[in-house]
């Protein structure tokens, strides 16, 4: 039965993507803070470093530098500065006044669509998390016995997947009712953010191995 382990490989992925990180809570940052297409441009970015794991895994070369310990601590090392460099971001924003309905500069949307863009990209390529998950998604999908179409299967499926998470969250949060929301309590999510992103920073720095 392909289906099986095919259907094991979607669940994995799906909860490794849907549950709360360092990309979903940036997407949502930006979705509130700035609207709905800054947020599925950070998503897309998101999406495309998870699928450039993804083919790594596919031809083994993260399995090589999942063993390779320096490599693995240097990837460790930049993601966990990263995630601080988030953090004081956030933290910034975090200490400023947030407008009553937060909104997109129009004229300067486009010309940061591109930062956005390479910041989720960034956020997935430096998460030694991201390697773990495919590598794990990749060994309960591929059998011996796998048949030929079963890479591309579970390659396409969590591409979907993946693309209806991450811009499901930033569709969500962009809604006139969570701008609202975030309106008024803004200050204080920023600053959640900033903590959250602290911690993971420093947790994945002082991490062994």
């Amino acid at each position: 039965m392909i289906g099986s382990p095919i259907a094991l490989a979607y669940c994995s992925y799906f909860l490794a993507a849907a549950s709360p990180g360092p990309s979903n809570m940036a997407i949502m940052g930006t979705a509130m803070r700035d609207g709905r297409m800054p947020a599925l441009i950070l998503a897309c970015g998101v999406m495309t470093g998870s699928l450039a794991w993804a083919v790594l895994a596919a031809t083994g070369i993260s399995t090589l530098l999942a063993t390779t310990a320096k490599a693995l601590v240097v990837i460790k090392v930049l993601g966990g500065l990263y995630l601080l460099y988030l953090a004081m971001r956030a933290g910034s924003s975090a200490l400023r006044p947030v407008p009553d309905v937060p909104r997109v500069d129009t004229a300067r949307g486009t010309a940061r669509y591109l930062p956005l863009y390479r910041q989720g990209v960034l956020m997935h390529i430096a998460n030694p998390k991201a390697i773990m998950s495919w590598m794990a998604i990749m060994s309960l999908g591929l059998r011996e016995d796998a048949p030929g179409g079963t890479l591309p299967a579970i390659i396409g499926g969590c591409a979907v997947l993946g693309i209806g998470i991450f811009g499901g969250y930033a569709i969500l949060f962009s809604t006139a009712r969570i701008i609202a929301f975030y309106s008024r309590v803004g200050r204080w999510i920023q600053g959640l953010f900033s903590a959250l992103f602290a911690i993971a920073g420093v947790k994945l720095l002082v991490s062994p191995g």
